[in-house]
């Protein structure tokens, strides 16, 4: 993507009602206004708050958005001029049960209070395969204490991915800590029993693996208490 269209992108994404992008100190010194307030005062309903971490273009987001009125999704990523799509599209099509964070997932709890947040999605994240990577994994120990900060006490995490290694290490380490695991399927779309949101519609670059014959894996969680 060349420079002129991020910057295009990045000028667009400040005119988009379901756009945030504070700055790091903002974020960090806990005032990020919406904090604790995303129901009530941006979605203005009481029903259930969904995140989608590392939301690339924020298809699977705006998919589950348009799936699923009932519940508020907020898709979040460093990378603004990604997200700029979704957040678009969801614009164009009217849909105002999902809105885009520019921030890192690091400090997700200084974007949602504690308890604030009923399901995380986790699609296709990088494997960090190498071992010095081991604290960039997104479903580490480190991150799952995270995201349980800001989980409620029956909350759940979805891990969608077409690696295997990220697949079977997430498997481990949830059994290696204690966590429950509520659900895990190694080909959604060869084997049975697959949840309708894991498999109702594809990302584009899910696309592209399922052309080559790549299986997707899904595992689906609650952090231990």
């Amino acid at each position: 993507m060349g420079s002129k269209n991020k910057l295009k992108r990045f000028k667009e994404n400040e005119t988009f009602t379901n756009v945030f992008q504070p700055t790091r100190e903002e974020v960090v010194g806990d005032l990020f206004p919406l904090r604790g307030k995303w129901n009530s005062e941006f979605f203005r309903n009481d029903n259930p708050l969904v995140l989608e971490l590392g939301c690339g273009k924020g298809e699977y987001a705006v998919g589950l958005a348009e799936r699923y009125p009932n519940k508020n999704f907020v898709g979040i990523d460093i990378k603004g001029a990604r997200f700029w799509r979704g957040a678009k599209t969801a614009v164009e099509t009217g849909l105002h049960n999902v809105a885009f964070i520019r921030t890192q997932i690091e400090l997700i709890n200084h974007i949602f209070a504690e308890n604030e947040v009923d399901e995380i999605w986790i699609t296709f994240p990088d494997p960090q395969i190498k071992y010095k990577r081991t604290k960039h994994r997104m479903t580490n120990s480190e991150f799952l204490q995270l995201y349980k900060k800001v989980l409620k006490k029956d909350g759940v995490v979805n891990l969608k991915t077409d690696s295997e290694f990220m697949h079977g290490y997430t498997l481990g380490l949830l059994h290696g800590e204690g966590h429950e695991v509520l659900y895990a399927n190694h080909n959604v779309y060869v084997n049975e029993g697959s949840p309708e949101e894991v498999t109702a519609f594809q990302t584009f670059y899910e696309k592209q693996y399922l052309q080559v014959n790549k299986a997707i894996t899904y595992i689906r969680f609650k952090i231990k208490q």
